[in-house]
């Protein structure tokens, strides 16, 4: 029998960590003399940065002061009456969960994740939105969480509530799986077939390991993937639409954090 790889081996999943988000924060806050404050209710992880980026071009990303975080910088805006915090260019599975697991513990109550994906199963031309409903793992993060099992998967009745809401809406978006690799520059053609047959939507790098982080610390947490190329096996690829796509996943956040706030309301 084939031993398991190292990185299966000796995780305590049901023992607390020694190394906490919030004992980090304290350290940054005392080192920055920052006071103690909240971040929004409802936080973003932008990992191109597209969409930060078009908010502070028009002037309406505002930085959070009192964002302790070693590594980033949270920016504060508002749309359609909701205040957010946002994080740009936060890649890959890893880092997206350091940042949610410090989102959580400074007054974040709910996370979205809008990050570009390569096409798999296609569901029309680029670009367009999937909502992930489970992603393979195939990256480090997610096995620190939860025992090995092919995918992680997102709140089905958070899933159900933003499926509904985006109907009622008129935002046409799918519904789908999505491959999370550590290594995008690893997407052979024999791997990319493999999720195609299984009818996996989209390659991106975070969902898996959000999701799983997700689970085991009991908080709501919503990955899409914007559908935006097709590997660049062409010249013409990775184009996003108006603004960088910034005016689309917008409305997919904010549809998100409605969907939200109304299940949060019935539970």
């Amino acid at each position: 029998m084939t031993n398991p790889p190292p990185i299966l081996n000796g995780k305590e999943f049901a023992a607390p960590s020694v190394f906490e988000p919030e004992n980090l924060l304290r350290e940054a806050r005392r080192q920055k003399d920052l006071p103690s404050a909240s971040v929004p209710e409802i936080c973003v992880l932008d990992p191109d940065g597209d969409i930060l980026r078009t908010l502070a071009k028009a002037g309406r990303a505002h930085r959070c002061e009192h964002w302790a975080c070693y590594h980033t910088e949270l920016y504060e805006f508002e749309h359609m009456a909701e205040r957010f915090g946002i994080i740009g260019c936060a890649v890959g599975a890893s880092f997206a969960v350091l940042l949610a697991e410090q989102l959580f513990v400074s007054g974040c109550r709910f996370l979205v994740s809008v990050t570009s994906a390569g096409q798999i199963v296609p569901q029309g031309p680029p670009p367009y939105f999937v909502l992930i409903d489970r992603a393979l793992r195939d990256e480090g993060t997610s096995y620190h969480y939860l025992p090995p099992t092919e995918f992680a998967d997102a709140d089905e009745r958070l899933v159900e509530a933003a499926m509904k809401t985006f109907a009622n809406v008129g935002l046409p978006i799918y519904r789908g799986a999505s491959w999370t690799t550590d290594a995008p520059f690893r997407e052979t053609a024999a791997a990319i077939e493999r999720c195609r047959a299984r009818n996996i939507l989209a390659v991106e790098m975070e969902a898996a390991a959000l999701y799983a982080f997700a689970r085991v610390r009991g908080k709501p947490v919503l990955c899409f993937a914007h559908v935006t190329n097709q590997m660049a096996v062409a010249e013409g690829d990775f184009e996003k639409g108006e603004a960088e796509g910034s005016a689309a996943s917008l409305m997919v956040i904010a549809t998100a954090a409605r969907a939200w706030r109304g299940l949060a309301s019935r539970l």
